[in-house]
């Protein structure tokens, strides 16, 4: 079948994309076209037919060349159903006289005189062949154009109030006397506007979505964590698996779950939760949420800014760079060369430096809609021929919609220069029109795409709270500082900061970031990590293979150090305890499953770590969800849910299914020292002194590992541990909390004993 379709599309200047298809038990492809096609696609409807030259779309609904092509389809077939129903005599056109019937199906609630007017202004300016009646293409324009406007009135009124600025007390009883929280209300509109956008069609959502327009039920829709986790999956496909989100009849427990589930994913794709627990969210402290849903949504729309994703990227390079020259750049910085490029090729003498100040008069954003606008679009320059900056950003946006593309900012954001919004704004612009020539062939991509493994370990350190921000691992390790925050978490106070250069001297900046790294590779000996042939040149040089050598061990230190610091056991713990715990582990839960070691083929199917996952936690795994595996595909499936499941209960994993089902040796040693981690959490009441550690991380990584040991490191944390049962030790199922000082407190009520309240944004303005 899928062979037919190709040969169909081939003429037609169009091919299927397999490489996206998600899911393979049922045929999905996506259709992609050529950028300059001119061939027409549509969806008939009885009568009703939509065509485009791009995408298909009907009264605000596109079925994008980028995503889940079924999808949208079933969702645009009932838009086209209810064209059916307007066009009462199926003429392919509406009749002026029933404009307002027609606008009522499609949402738009207008009084009659504003109904009015709209048929005097067609009916004076239509020619004489049309007299009476509207297009399909015009009632669309139409309605397009009352949705901008909508968007506009209800963004300004809410945006126009004090200062745009929500001040929060501390929400915890622990938050320190005078402790407040600032909440932009641009934000919370710009963020639930985007749900709206983007999740509108899940069927699960119905019970949530819409939201209102000023945004202020975003706080309680989060509580039940199904929309947190649709929209990490909506930012990073196939994070979470459906099977694993609890859907129906919902207790304050499986709720929690949910939330759990979410924010354990939401790390695992790079986001920063140091302060932040399930039950901040399930109280909808909005400072947590907003700050959570802009790095969920903000990873989401830089993955893009790739060249994988945009081989055109390639053309922003300037004379005498490579390529490995832009992946060393930010995605802040490689849309600001986007946008001066695209100036450029327009003829204009300006230059963008920044996503505030330079942005604020529309400028630049007309003159870069109009570029990158097709040519049917409409797009047009007409924003600078107001004086007014205000109402200039207001037709600025009604030139971006047109492009369906206003998202994110209202005119006020645009004239204030609110960073973070006008940089999604221009996100938004580039992952939906890039205007960038695509080169023929590019020479040395291959070598320079970021691998499953480099990005595993970069969305690692970025969830640790590492500044700056790492975006591509061998450029912003170079100069050591990662390295040793990274050490500094293993094993605090072991890094002597007064040997570190943090500042570089223009003249001495190559020698001092070379000492940097040579003190790095010393703090490795010194944790008996085993660095034979590395020196702190190849760290400074970028060396793939050595460099990632180090950040295994790292990684790999970090997550035994915590387990034996759980296991309380005064020894530290060695991969062969892992192996007998988890035989120990099944056996006693009557499990058929075994481990011999972390190279056993049998992991393969998944069945071993969901069977511990149960083990763990009786009842928590759907049998009917697993596969009985053997193949490819159905061992990908087990994986998926296997690894679902496991953040479900709280097990900080990095893993991904490939490299369960690939049966990776390093990832899968973590995979299950994770979840001996977790077994090992409703026992701290052993743990002396009041403290308690920090959360397991896991990271997926590659090939075998020697055994070795690692030095017990003692983390200092200022966090209590919850724990939460699911009435294996507790019939009820109630939230049971630690007070900090190895107790046990237990109840129905949920209790939290944060004492620092707050997400750390890495990305603050």
């Amino acid at each position: 079948m899928i062979t037919k379709v190709d040969e169909w599309m081939s003429p037609r200047q169009m091919n299927l994309a397999h490489y996206k298809t998600r899911d393979r038990s049922r045929f999905q492809p996506l259709c992609l076209m050529v950028s300059k096609a001119v061939e027409e696609a549509g969806i008939r409807v009885d009568n009703c037919t939509i065509n485009s030259k791009r995408y298909l779309k009907f009264l605000e609904v596109m079925i994008d060349d980028r995503l889940i092509f079924v999808n949208h389809v079933d969702y645009a077939c009932k838009k086209a159903s209810t064209a059916v129903t307007i066009d009462t005599n199926k003429d392919g056109f509406i009749e002026l006289k029933e404009l307002k019937d027609a606008l009522d199906q499609v949402g738009f609630k207008l009084p009659g005189y504003q109904v009015r007017l709209m048929i005097d202004e067609y009916s004076n300016k239509q020619r004489s062949h049309n007299v009476g009646k509207l297009s399909y293409d015009e009632f669309e324009a139409l309605c397009m154009d009352l949705k901008a406007k909508d968007v506009a009135s209800t963004f300004k009124t809410a945006v126009s109030k004090k200062e745009n600025l929500e001040t929060l007390g501390g929400m915890s009883d622990s938050s320190a006397a005078g402790t407040t929280h600032s909440v932009r209300i641009e934000e919370q509109l710009a963020f639930s506007d985007w749900i709206n956008s983007n999740l509108g069609y899940d069927q699960d959502l119905k019970h949530l979505l819409p939201l209102d327009p000023e945004g202020k039920q975003l706080y309680d829709k989060i509580k039940d964590g199904i929309l947190l986790c649709k929209i990490i999956n909506h930012s990073c496909p196939d994070t979470i698996d459906e099977r694993a989100i609890n859907k129906k009849n919902l207790t304050v427990y499986t709720k929690f779950e949910n939330l759990t589930l979410a924010l354990v994913s939401s790390q695992a794709i790079g986001c920063n939760i140091v302060n932040i627990d399930a039950h901040d969210l399930a109280k909808g402290k909005p400072h947590l949420v907003l700050g959570l849903l802009w790095q969920i949504i903000r990873i989401g729309l830089f993955s893009h800014i790739t060249l994988d994703s945009c081989p055109g990227l390639a053309t922003l390079l300037a004379d005498g760079e490579r390529l490995e020259d832009l992946m060393k750049l930010s995605p802040e910085a490689i849309l600001l060369r986007w946008v001066n490029h695209h100036l450029e090729r327009a003829g204009i003498a300006r230059r963008c430096t920044n996503f505030q100040s330079d942005i604020s008069d529309s400028e630049v954003y007309s003159y870069l809609l109009n570029q990158i606008g097709p040519k049917d679009a409409g797009v047009t320059l007409e924003a600078l021929r107001e004086h007014n900056t205000l109402n200039r950003a207001e037709v600025m946006l009604q030139q971006a919609a047109k492009l369906n593309c206003r998202s994110f900012v209202t005119p006020q954001d645009v004239v204030n220069g609110v960073y973070k919004l006008n940089l999604a704004f221009v996100a938004n612009l580039f992952n939906n029109h890039p205007g960038l020539d695509q080169p023929d062939e590019i020479e040395g991509l291959e070598s320079i795409e970021e691998t499953r493994e480099e990005k595993t370990y970069r969305n690692w350190m970025n969830s640790m709270g590492v500044k700056p921000h790492v975006n591509w691992l061998y450029s912003d390790l170079a100069d050591g500082l990662i390295i040793f925050q990274l050490f500094d978490i293993i094993q605090p106070g072991i890094v002597n900061w007064k040997k570190v250069h943090q500042k570089f001297t223009p003249l001495r900046k190559f020698m001092e970031k070379l000492e940097n790294c040579n003190y790095a590779v010393e703090l490795g000996k010194q944790l008996k990590f085993s660095l034979v042939g590395i020196a702190g040149q190849d760290l400074s040089d970028g060396n793939a293979t050595l460099t990632l050598a180090l950040i295994w061990q790292l990684m790999r230190a970090y997550t035994l150090s915590i387990l034996s610091r759980l296991a309380n056991t005064g020894n530290p713990i060695i991969e062969r305890e892992i192996v007998q715990w988890v035989n120990t582990k099944l056996k006693n839960a009557g499990k058929s499953t075994s481990l011999r070691n972390f190279q056993d083929s049998s992991i393969a199917d998944g069945k071993v770590v969901i069977d511990l996952i149960d083990s763990i936690k009786p009842g928590s795994i759907n049998y009917d969800n697993v596969k009985e595996g053997g193949n490819a595909e159905e061992n990908l499936e087990n994986a998926k849910y296997a690894v679902s499941m496991a953040r479900k209960i709280g097990a900080r994993v990095y893993a991904l299914p490939e490299d369960i089902a690939e049966v990776k040796p390093k990832m899968i040693m973590t995979v299950f020292a994770c979840l001996m981690a977790m077994d090992y959490v409703p026992n701290m009441d052993s743990v002396k002194n009041g403290t308690t550690a920090t959360p397991v991380v896991v990271a997926a990584v590659t090939a075998p590992e020697p055994v070795t040991k690692v030095e017990v490191v003692e983390p200092v944390t200022t966090k209590a541990i919850e724990v939460v049962t699911n009435g294996g030790g507790d019939s009820n199922g109630v939230i049971i909390t630690t007070n900090g000082n190895g107790a046990i407190e237990d109840g129905t009520e949920t209790t939290t004993t944060t004492t620092v309240e707050g997400v750390v944004d890495e990305f603050a303005d």
